[in-house]
Formats: structure tokens, C-alpha cells, sequence
């Protein structure tokens, strides 16, 4: 489902902005219309947010990010185009309509904490309950809550000035986790703060987004920031939105040249995850399979050591060449006691940053499996290299067919 909606979305500036709009529409540019004293802050935006994802809006300062965010909580009115909420036509809405989504819908973080300096954070938090004549107890209830969800229990009696910038944020987002709206809005939320504070409040907005699956759209200038926390970005020039996509897409696939050139130095190891390095597999073994199949596809393949699942494509470790052949020569007829099940393993969406540790730690592949502990794929330390050397989203196999032994194809490769 979609939690918000844009389409052919404008938002121009000045006198008589409906002509501007048709202007654009036929052809005319962003100067063009400043000649004539309008600015054209956004122009023929399409996009949806679907509910749960951290949708992030990124572009360069006058890219119209802001302006766009501000359509979707309904701060600007757009010049044309169809922006909804839930299916409900923002363009439409009244003032009191727009106060009720506001209240039931949609919260806001600001860049720069907007609290009340002389009321304890505990008041902060509750500030947007109290106006909407929610009784005081549930007010404290619920901002002590959001405040614990926030790492700051125990802080409800102090007041702003005693926080450090980090702190004072987590307050501000706090107060929008106890307004209890499904869709959280974020203009520059981390913007105003240091480094190592920020990278803190990234790690737990995404950590609060997966506990709690709010709807988060996200705007920032930092394309580091925007390839962290997006599930998908959409990149701003001029006003319009050039490209929608996750970041690996936007990383490895650039539009154009103008996000080409933005995403030249970014650090792929800290984009790309285990999912897209990931090879196809060459052979598995099936656990109801004995020793000499092992030995036999070892063989055919060429393989020293290769990963054993069971038929729901569940990882059970791997046997190696010595105990397989120990195993045959002793005429056993299972794999029984042979399966090594200290494979290295690792999530699909780890990122290349965290598998550089473990692949140079060990010869042997890595299994990348989901929370069921279902083989979803191997990356060989060949692998990471290549995807370090190629800055390539998706790694090719490194060894001919899949071998159909015990389970279906898509079981990854496990690395000679």
C-alpha cells in the first residue's frame, strides 16, 4: 500500500504561478520563468512512498526538496498536480482537514529541534499531544514511552538546555513517536549535527523504523546519509526528480550524468550488500546424500569443500574433501558426523564493509542466509575482490552451471 502519492506535481512561485506551469509544461525552463519573476520550486514530480519504507528525498541546496516535503504535510499548497495521503487529496483539503491529518497522520521532525526552552523534555515530548486536548496523564504516558524508545528515560525532568545537540534531536523525534502518526516527515533532521552523533541518530531511526514500521520520508543533502537510511531515493536537479531508485540501483545505474557525477565518490563498500555480491552456486550437497555424492560432485567440480542443506534449502555447514574421502574409504552411507556447521555466515543486506573482515579471516566462502538459515547465496574472497576492483552492484558467477544435485537452483555457490 502507498502511504503517499505524487503526481505531475508543480510548485511555482509568484504572480499568477498557473501560467508558469503551463510554460513548463511546454517546454520552458526554470530560467525561463525567472525571468518573468517566478520560481519554479518543483516541477512535474511523480513519486509513491509505499507504508513502512524510509523513502529518502535527496538533492543539493534550491533543488526544491524542502518545498516538496512541505506540499505533503500540506505547510504549501501545489500549483497543479495530485499529492495524496492515505488516498485523501491533500490539494483539496481544508484548513481544518489539513490540522486533522496533521494530528492523525502526519508528524514532522525539524532540522533544528524546535523546543520550547523552558519546558522539561518530558513536556517537549507531549507538546503536540496537549494541543490536540489529549487527557495530561496520557500526554506523560505516552511521551515517556516515545522517550524510552529514544534512549533518553530518565531525562523527562530536565530541561533542553541541559541536552547536548544529539540529545535535543532525540527529543524533537521523540515528540513525533508520541504524536503516534503512521507517516513521520524529516526536513534535514541530522543536518545540524556532528558526525558522530549523526551517524548515531541514523542507526537508531533505522533501528525505531524496524521496530515500530513507521513511514518515513527522509530529506537530506548528505548522499551518504541518503544511501544509509534510504530503502529508495529519489534524486532532485533544478526541481524535478531525475531518478527513483534504491541506492545500489542509483549507485550502479546513474540516470544521467548530473547523478553520475554525485555518486562518483561514494563509498561502495558501505552501498553494496552481501545480496548483490552474492554468485550463483556451482554445487550443494543434499544432507540426505552420503559421502560418496559429496566425494563425486567434489570432484566434477573441481571443489575442496562444499555447503550440505537440507531440502527446504536450509544450511546445515559443509564437508570438506579429507573427511568426505575418510568417510568413503570407511564405507559410511551418511554424512553423519562429517558436517562441519562452523560456515561463516551472513545476511543478505550486510554491507560489503562488514564482509571485508570475514572474507580476509578465512579461505573458505561465506553463506549468505535469510533468518530461517535458508542458503541464499556464497560469496568466495574471489568475489569481494571483484566487487571491490569492478564497483559492480550484482558479481557474475565465478564457475560454470549450477549443478541440480539435492535442491532447487537458486541455492548458491560454494567457492572452490
Amino acid at each position: 500500500m502507498n502511504a503517499i502519492v505524487a503526481r505531475d506535481t508543480y510548485k511555482v512561485f509568484g504572480r499568477r504561478p498557473e501560467r508558469g506551469v503551463a510554460r513548463l509544461r511546454d517546454g520552458a525552463t526554470r530560467e525561463d520563468l525567472r525571468k518573468d519573476g517566478l520560481t519554479a520550486a518543483v516541477i512535474d514530480a511523480s513519486f509513491d512512498v509505499r507504508e513502512g519504507e524510509i523513502f529518502v528525498v535527496m538533492g543539493l541546496s534550491g533543488s526544491g526538496k524542502s518545498t516538496l516535503i512541505r506540499m505533503v504535510n500540506g505547510l504549501l499548497e501545489p500549483t497543479a498536480g495530485e499529492l495524496r495521503v492515505y488516498g485523501d487529496d491533500v490539494v483539496t483539503m481544508n484548513k481544518q482537514q489539513l490540522r486533522v491529518m496533521r494530528r492523525e497522520k502526519v508528524s514532522m521532525v525539524f532540522q533544528h529541534f524546535a523546543l520550547f526552552p523552558h519546558r522539561t523534555v518530558g513536556q517537549n515530548a507531549a507538546a503536540g499531544l496537549r494541543v490536540q486536548g489529549i487527557p495530561k496523564h496520557e500526554c506523560e504516558t505516552r511521551a515517556k514511552e516515545a522517550l524510552r524508545l529514544v534512549g533518553l528515560k530518565g531525562w523527562e525532568d530536565s530541561l533542553p538546555g541541559q541536552l547536548s545537540g544529539g540529545m535535543r534531536q532525540r527529543v524533537g523525534l521523540a515528540r513525533a513517536l508520541a504524536a503516534g502518526t503512521n507517516i513521520m516527515l524529516m526536513d534535514e533532521a541530522f543536518s545540524a549535527l556532528d558526525p558522530l552523533i549523526k551517524r548515531e541518530m541514523q542507526d537508531q531511526l533505522v533501528d525505531l523504523q524496524h521496530k515500530l514500521g513507521k513511514t518515513i520520508l527522509f530529506i537530506t543533502h548528505d548522499l551518504n546519509e541518503a544511501m544509509r537510511l534510504g530503502d529508495r531515493i529519489a534524486m532532485m536537479k533544478d526541481g524535478r526528480i531525475v531518478q527513483i531508485g534504491t541506492a545500489e540501483q542509483i549507485l550502479n545505474q546513474p540516470a544521467d550524468d548530473y547523478v553520475s557525477q554525485f555518486v562518483q565518490d561514494v563509498d561502495r563498500t558501505r552501498v553494496l550488500t552481501a545480496g548483490s555480491v552474492m554468485v550463483p552456486p556451482v554445487a550443494i550437497v543434499g544432507s540426505d546424500h552420503g559421502p560418496d555424492v559429496a566425494q563425486q560432485v567434489m570432484r566434477q567440480h573441481r571443489m575442496s569443500r562444499v555447503f550440505v542443506v537440507d531440502r527446504d534449502q536450509t544450511l546445515r555447514g559443509a564437508v570438506d574433501e579429507e573427511r568426505v574421502a575418510a568417510a568413503v574409504r570407511d564405507g559410511a552411507r551418511t554424512l553423519d558426523g562429517i558436517v562441519d556447521d562452523r560456515v561463516l555466515s551472513v545476511s543478505p543486506d550486510a554491507r560489503l564493509s562488514e564482509l571485508l573482515p570475514m572474507s580476509a579471516a578465512s579461505p573458505e566462502a561465506l553463506a549468505v542466509v535469510d533468518g530461517g538459515r535458508h542458503l541464499m547465496g556464497a560469496i568466495a574472497r574471489v568475489t569481494v575482490l571483484k566487487a571491490l576492483a569492478q564497483c559492480s552492484g550484482t558479481a557474475e558467477a565465478d564457475h560454470g552451471t549450477t549443478s541440480r544435485i539435492s535442491v532447487p537452483a537458486r541455492t548458491e555457490a560454494m567457492a572452490r
